[in-house]
């Protein structure tokens, strides 16, 4: 074993610095033959540049040539591993020619020696080749011709061994098939409990309401601008800007003559009756049962603490006194009859408020009857309905004002119906605003059935309003915004130097903007602000206006209301009960202003 050893000793340095096929071929021919002595065929190739094919060796018979090479040892082996080269002549002359090839292949074979010797361009391949593959492709012959296919090679025990394969294919088909397993049982499990949830599951009342979108609102741009829209088909109408603060709009022609006509003689049928703010006993017990000290009201009132009452701050906060407009002498007048101001200067100090009883406030107001001109509204009107069976006039206009106003559907029709309102000569409505604030004791009326809540007042939840005139007016009857576009907002500064804005009888001239009733003509604004996620904000409240004296004639108006509560989820759990009941109880779940679906089939002669 020394001498094998040492001839593989002076072959590393051929084979590692790859002096060229012919030298390392030579090592490995001799290399072979010591290590088997036995073996007859254990010549081979001497290579491109060796002497001729066949030729014999000094002593010994004539031997054919025959490449003992490790990965071409024979078209079996090379089948067998995959690396048949394809070259024509090639297969024959191994198998069937045991004496040699013939002259046409030794000519054949002369010519690839010759052209694998000969420099070839670098081709670029993408598959990994150990060190030395091309110099030991060429001295077998391998590679010479074109169309002979190229193995890919792998490293041993490379990542795309077929184990390793196997073993990858193994874990994600497992990985999926738990995956869809999963996915399986969620469905089922989810499909059992809808279908068929019990009846002790269904008495647990309406599942979780759905997301309301955000709420359409207008830009005004600026004041004076107007834009194209297309309410009626065939029919164009104009927007005009009046205001930024309240965004206040006007559009002239919204409805026709003959459809205010209508509106009018369909109120006259259905009976109007007087409009009027009283107190209810609901409110006067839930007035009566707040707990409120009377220096926590004097607190209340004194919005410049300064610690005296005076009669404009009084005025600022009595907006209502048993449907009764307050004013300055009204106010000194209830002083005087309850001896709460001894010294008759109107300004009430922390001493004297504490030493008036409440109870003679209400006493008072509760036993002076005040005439017409002195009530906060004086009006007559009457609602008319506008769902589903309503007249075709009806029906028409609310999808006018769905379209205007760009709202849902389901918002518009289970809003308010349709008032109409009528003030004679002398008729008014001092400044106010169409919508409270919701505060924790107060709840929206349109969503307190299904609220659920007790709270001792409600009202009414306005997000816009829509006003239609319906006539012309002899004299007066504008509709007027005291502190329309104002820079600021003070309640206080609404009465200076006994001028109160609010009072639309004597000061209507004063407000910033006024509207003067064109028939046809409908104005619209919002009465609240957004809140900044699409939905009702604060109330705005540069939105107060009033109905200013009518001083001749009779003045003819209808208001659309559109309800929104400003708690989303309330609002959205109130369509849902809605539709539930429009589902279940047809016309039954019709609400009690329902009652003029009689008139649906009235005909009118125009």
């Amino acid at each position: 074993m020394g001498f094998p050893l040492m001839v593989l000793l002076l072959c590393a340095p051929a084979l590692r610095v790859g002096e060229g096929p012919a030298s390392a071929l030579g090592c490995e021919h001799l290399l072979l033959t010591v290590t088997h002595p036995g073996k007859r065929n254990s010549s081979v190739d001497p290579g491109p540049g060796r002497k001729g094919d066949g030729a014999p060796r000094r002593g010994g018979r004539r031997r054919p040539w025959r490449v003992q090479h490790p990965q071409a040892r024979s078209p079996r082996d090379r089948s067998a591993r995959g690396l048949r080269s394809g070259c024509p002549g090639d297969g024959a002359a191994r198998r069937g020619h045991p004496r040699g090839p013939s002259p046409g292949r030794a000519r054949d074979l002369g010519a690839m020696a010759a052209a694998a010797a000969a420099p070839r361009p670098e081709a670029v391949s993408p598959q990994w080749a150990p060190p030395g593959h091309e110099r030991a492709r060429t001295a077998a012959g391998l590679g010479d011709c074109e169309d002979a296919p190229v193995r890919p090679l792998c490293k041993p025990r490379g990542i795309c061994s077929r184990a390793y394969f196997l073993v990858l294919m193994v874990f994600v088909h497992l990985y999926l098939g738990n995956v869809l397993a999963l996915l399986l049982f969620v469905h089922y499990s989810n499909g059992d409990e809808s279908s068929d949830a019990g009846p002790q599951h269904r008495a647990q009342g309406p599942g979780p309401a759905p997301t309301l979108g955000p709420l359409a609102r207008l830009e005004g741009i600026k004041v004076g601008h107007e834009r194209k829209v297309q309410l009626v088909p065939d029919r164009d109408h104009f927007i005009r800007t009046l205001s930024l603060k309240p965004l206040l709009f006007e559009i002239p022609g919204f409805l026709s003559d003959e459809e205010c006509r209508l509106i009018i003689h369909l109120a006259q049928m259905k009976g109007l009756q007087r409009s009027q703010i009283l107190p209810t006993e609901e409110y006067e017990e839930a007035m009566g049962a707040m707990q409120v000290s009377q220096l926590d009201l004097f607190r209340l009132l004194d919005q410049n603490h300064d610690g005296r009452l005076q009669l404009r701050e009084v005025l600022a906060q009595t907006r209502l006194g048993n449907g009764r407009w307050m004013t300055p002498e009204n106010i000194q007048e209830m002083y005087s009859a309850i001896k709460a101001d001894p010294d008759g200067d109107g300004v009430l100090s922390l001493q004297e408020f504490s030493d008036m009883d409440l109870r003679d406030f209400h006493k008072y107001m509760k036993g002076h009857k005040a005439a017409s001109s002195e009530l906060v509204r004086n009006s007559h009107h009457t609602w008319l309905y506008q769902g589903e069976g309503a007249h075709h006039v009806m029906r028409a206009i609310r999808q006018r004002v769905l379209r205007l106003t760009r709202l849902s559907p389901e918002i518009v029709e289970l809003s308010e119906p349709l008032q109409v309102v009528r003030y004679g000569e002398g008729g008014h409505y001092h400044a106010h605003v169409d919508s409270g604030p919701v505060y924790p004791e107060t709840i929206c009326s349109h969503t307190k059935l299904i609220a659920n809540e007790s709270v001792p007042f409600e009202t009414s939840c306005r997000y816009m309003t829509v006003l239609f005139y319906l006539n012309n007016v002899t004299g007066g009857g504008e509709t007027v915004f005291p502190v329309a576009d104002n820079r600021t907002y003070d309640e206080m500064s609404l009465i200076q130097d006994d001028v109160d804005l609010r009072d639309t009888r004597r000061h209507c001239d004063k407000g910033n903007l006024r509207v003067k009733p064109r028939q046809g003509t409908a104005v619209f604004w919002y009465n609240y602000l957004p809140d900044g996620q699409g939905w009702v904000g604060d109330v705005d409240d540069y939105s107060l206006h009033g109905g200013c004296l009518v001083t001749s004639g009779t003045k003819w108006i209808a208001n659309n209301w559109i309800n929104v509560d400003p708690s989303r989820a309330r609002q959205a759990l109130f369509q849902q009960e809605m539709a539930r009941l429009a589902r279940e109880g047809g016309t039954d779940s019709q609400p009690e202003w329902a009652l003029d679906r009689a008139y649906r089939d009235a005909r009118v002669e125009l």
